[in-house]
């Protein structure tokens, strides 16, 4: 709350909170007064504007009937659901046990207490994770029904990740394996109805960020993609990061050092960076390609140096050609092209040795 009341004497008068999104670990570990003490306090501090959407991470492992209600009271609209895997030794090797039956009861109060917009969050590439174990899993997910699918590559970083120091590497699917896998869920969910947005995620017809996609809206923030409009994301908590038009600041990441600031009467950001005219013009040509396949030249033109991409875009269609072609004034990702989007958007990053190669300056 002191965080909040710090955030109230910073923003200009009139500012109106979009979305909100409670996520980043276990936000339904709190206690029903909790969450409607917490919600009622960002409301007051930021109110919601007219078409306000509010969306909570959702462990099914931690919550209940009388949780899901309080936030159903403070205005929830969508639940973000982790599943990951339903096999059990994949659980047991990544320290998640959660079963269908738990997920399924999740649901099904969600679904009574008027939530209708569920999100279902998957992983490709995990240990043990094997075709068949996906297939399960795949069908168990298909009768939960959720509105919208993500689809997430299993990031295997023992250094950073003490548990998974405990994962021998010959449990985890190689290369060909992993991409076999993504292919496997994604013609799964297509098959059943979804539609593919993006690199990473499926979508029901009438599901927002679906509707986002078809109108050329969608958008993607070091969160995932989005359909969110507003100019400006602010972030509350250890460690959350926020994101202007003039770059991002991320508060304090270790707790202690998170309240020291915050009691010291100070806003938590700890490390930031200012966005510069060239970085705008990057992140312009990674968006249209990890959200639309393609990069339109004529609207990156209307940055001041679209032209010093030049180089990377030849670079692109000869390194992919097949691909990625140029038809027009439009640089497209194929159809065939599209599990690759991430690899090709990379030679755009200002911050990859990759990009380095390509840069005006060599």
């Amino acid at each position: 709350m002191q965080e909040l009341e710090l955030l109230r004497a910073t923003l200009p008068e009139g500012v109106r909170m979009g979305q909100l999104h409670w996520g980043g670990g276990t936000p339904t570990i709190l206690p029903p007064d909790m969450i409607r003490a917490l919600a009622k306090a960002v409301k007051d501090v930021i109110p919601p504007a007219d078409d306000f959407s509010f969306s909570v991470e959702i462990d099914p492992t931690l919550v209940d009937d009388d949780k899901i209600a309080a936030l159903a009271e403070m205005g929830m609209t969508r639940a973000s659901i982790g599943i990951q895997d339903f096999a059990t030794d994949v659980q047991e090797a990544i320290g998640r046990e959660q079963s269908f039956q738990a997920t399924k009861a999740c649901v099904d109060s969600l679904r009574r207490a008027g939530i209708t917009s569920l999100n279902a969050d998957l992983v490709y590439g995990l240990p043990f994770q094997t075709p068949e174990k996906l297939a399960v899993t795949i069908a168990k997910v298909r009768a939960l029904d959720p509105d919208r699918i993500a689809l997430f590559g299993y990031a295997h970083v023992p250094n950073f990740s003490k548990r998974q120091k405990l994962i021998p590497t010959t449990s985890l699917p190689d290369e060909e394996a992993r991409y076999h896998l993504a292919r496997q869920a994604a013609t799964a969910f297509v098959a059943d109805g979804y539609e593919a947005i993006g690199i990473d995620h499926f979508g029901k017809p009438d599901d927002a960020l679906t509707q986002a996609s078809k109108a050329g809206h969608l958008r993607r923030n070091f969160q995932g993609y989005t359909d969110d409009t507003c100019p400006s994301l602010i972030g509350i908590g250890a460690s959350s990061i926020s994101q202007f038009a003039q770059g991002y600041v991320q508060n304090a990441s270790a707790t202690a050092a998170y309240i020291e600031r915050v009691e010291a009467g100070v806003l938590s950001g700890h490390r930031g960076y200012q966005m510069t005219a060239q970085d705008r013009l990057r992140a312009a040509a990674i968006n249209m390609l990890m959200c639309d396949f393609e990069i339109d030249l004529d609207l990156l033109a209307q940055h001041p140096d679209a032209a010093e991409l030049a180089p990377i875009h030849a670079a692109i269609l000869a390194d992919f050609a097949g691909y990625v072609v140029q038809n027009g004034r439009k640089i497209e990702i194929t159809p065939a092209g599209r599990p690759l989007t991430r690899i090709i958007a990379q030679r755009y990053d200002g911050f990859s040795d990759i990009a380095a190669q390509y840069s005006q300056a060599s």
